[in-house]
């Protein structure tokens, strides 16, 4: 079976912003037109985080989503504010395929049981944003509050695994757009405690990075400027993997 090559596309007041170690956000382009050039690129699937939703405590953009069905030959997911059921619902029913969360399960609310209890573990997702400190220890981090937060790096897994998603997205923050290569650690920690899919996220630089993340234990390798930056100087070019790059990726 192929592992899963994930682009994941930030959005901001609805375009495309790709950001290094979560700040300096660069703009991109239009996200319906990078829909459309992954699709023709048979992109296995494609996941949109909104970035300021709940920061600035926005509702979810559900004409986008609509949008994104319309264009997308693949599935998608979505993630950036969502705070209760109705909500949920109504992603879903605009055309999206998994939710994702994170900010409502750092809080810890019950929202991430009950979305599983009505959808089904494979349409949760949990993203976890992990930084690491001082001495290189891995902490978890609140985007929204922009600093580590106390619970352990263990304990939040073990949460995660004990609420059942069906995916969590590992994603490490002082390798965001840097590409120069995954947190090969994290992951490998990371799988100790979770069996469900794993995808990895942030630092993909080159197609050997995809390879040795799958190799150590993820699911799916996911990257943003890996597929939105071309050259040294990073002119905008949304690319994809070859169907023979993608089969090297899995064996």
């Amino acid at each position: 079976m192929n592992k899963r090559i994930i682009p994941v596309l930030l959005l901001k007041d609805n375009v495309l912003y790709k950001t290094e170690k979560f700040k300096k956000p660069k703009y991109i382009g239009d996200p319906i037109n990078a829909v459309k050039i992954f699709s023709e690129k048979e992109s296995d699937e494609i996941a949109f985080l909104d970035i300021d939703a709940s920061k600035k405590n926005k509702e979810p953009n559900y004409s986008f989503i609509k949008d994104v069905s319309s264009e997308a030959f693949m599935p998608f997911s979505y993630g950036g504010g969502i705070k209760n059921l109705f909500q949920a619902e109504k992603i879903l029913n605009s055309g999206c395929e998994k939710l994702i969360i994170n900010n409502s399960f750092l809080k810890k609310s019950d929202l991430a049981r009950t979305l599983i209890k009505e959808f089904g573990s494979s349409t949760v997702v949990c993203c976890v944003d992990v930084k690491k400190n001082f001495f290189g220890t891995h902490k978890i981090f609140s985007h929204v509050k922009k600093r580590i937060i106390s619970e352990s790096f263990d304990e939040y897994l073990v949460r995660c695994a004990d609420t059942g998603f069906g995916e969590v997205i590992i994603q490490s923050v002082d390798n965001d757009g840097m590409r120069n290569g995954y947190d090969l650690n994290l992951v490998e920690r990371t799988r100790k405690y979770l069996s469900c899919q794993l995808v990895s996220l942030g630092g993909a630089g080159q197609i050997s990075d995809l390879k040795k993340i799958i190799k150590v234990g993820a699911d799916a390798a996911a990257a943003g400027s890996f597929f939105s930056f071309h050259g040294k100087y990073k002119a905008v070019l949304i690319s994809y993997p070859t169907y023979n790059e993608i089969k090297q990726i899995s064996s």
